[in-house]
């Protein structure tokens, strides 16, 4: 069966998850949210009491690390061994030490690997693939790449209404950080040749969701 890859990328605050999560369902696609596992991987660390800025350290708890996702848009889940951490890697301490992790290339390239098993693996017509380095690196032969983007001042309200009990300043200063260390890695805000920008500033949700589903169609029929 011939599938569609769909690649999305973008900074944080972007509305990649959400959008991606929505536009699989419609499409009848599977999701993959490439970010939970740099955050389920902090997660499996800090439990540990791994030191998240060793280097090597976190190299060595990759023997360790026994990721699950789920790619049913419809049944989200995240899982370290029989653990459900679903909720538990969006938990501001993990936030505050994903970069720490995304940074070293040894993980990186092992995710790397990880997320293009899940692609291989889908049984769907096709599935949607969001991160930070989706488009250029994971899947750079995707049928569809997408820069999903928007300005600084509608992230930062975006983010902030994802996490009410933060104040608009913290979540502000996190989101600003992590865009500023993770670009030491990737470039996540200029699109690759062939990649589309989606620039979501002034739409709405359905209105991004939208637009990506009809890029999709688009190339489906081409």
């Amino acid at each position: 069966m011939t599938r569609t890859l769909v690649a999305i990328d973008g900074p944080a605050g972007s509305g990649k998850s959400s959008v991606s999560r929505a536009s699989a369902r419609a499409l009848g696609f599977d999701y993959q949210d490439s970010g939970a596992a740099y955050r389920a991987l902090s997660w499996n660390a800090l439990e540990r009491g791994v030191d998240t800025q060793d280097a090597e350290a976190v190299i060595a708890s990759l023997g360790d690390f026994d990721y699950s996702i789920g790619t049913d848009p419809d049944d989200y889940y995240v899982r370290v061994g029989p653990t459900d951490v679903t909720e538990a890697i969006r938990d501001p301490r993990i936030s505050a030490v994903v970069s720490h992790i995304a940074r070293v290339p040894a993980v990186r390239s092992y995710l790397v690997d990880l997320f293009r098993r899940v692609i291989e693996s889908s049984e769907r017509p096709g599935i949607i693939t969001e991160g930070r380095d989706i488009t250029t690196v994971v899947s750079p032969d995707a049928d569809v790449r997408i820069l999903l983007t928007a300005s600084e001042e509608a992230r930062m309200a975006r983010r902030s209404a994802e996490i009410p009990g933060q104040s608009a300043g913290k979540v502000a200063e996190q989101l600003s950080s992590r865009d500023a260390q993770d670009s030491r890695v990737v470039d996540f805000m200029n699109a690759a040749d062939g990649v589309t920008t989606v620039d979501s500033t002034h739409l709405d949700f359905n209105q991004t969701v939208s637009a990506v589903v009809a890029l999709v169609n688009q190339a489906r029929v081409e």
